[in-house]
């Protein structure tokens, strides 16, 4: 078993890393739209203006495998992957992006950090879309749900 959780304040961009659909990020002018960071930075447009520190997205990666100290870094190391499908750009100078593994040590299995690992960036990568997709709109900035209501 492998589970993530996640807490989302990224810079960058979330996109629904199965679809590449983009579901939360940079706002076009109105605030009403999503401009997409990466596409407006490859056009040349100025990064914006953020703070040190006052983005980030962190989380735990839990299992019931056994892992060691050493292959609970691995893991940990292998969720960022997660990170990096669902966040666009993801670890930036705002960012303090960051990701813990634990486990009960329930169960024995072979090659546990490369099992749990890849399962890990997969639960990390559908957490964040989960996160911001049961975000709540602030007024005048609404919400991934409300652009889903808005579009059915």
């Amino acid at each position: 078993m492998v589970a993530a959780l996640v807490a989302v304040n990224a810079y960058g961009d979330v996109v629904d890393a199965a679809t590449g659909r983009l579901l939360a990020g940079v706002r076009t002018p109105d605030g009403k739209g999503l401009r997409g960071a990466v596409d407006a930075l490859l056009a040349g447009a100025p990064p914006g203006r953020s703070l040190a520190g006052q983005n980030t997205s962190i989380g735990v990666v839990a299992t019931n495998v056994t892992l060691t100290k050493t292959e609970a870094t691995k893991v940990a190391q292998m969720a960022h992957d997660g990170f990096a499908r669902s966040i666009r750009p993801v670890h930036t100078p705002w960012d303090g992006d960051a990701l813990f593994a634990l486990s009960t040590g329930a169960v024995a299995v072979e090659q546990a950090a490369l099992l749990v690992g890849t399962l890990a960036a997969e639960a990390v990568a559908r957490a964040v879309a989960r996160a911001v997709l049961a975000a709540t709109g602030l007024p005048g900035y609404p919400s991934p749900p409300t652009w889903r209501a808005a579009e059915a």
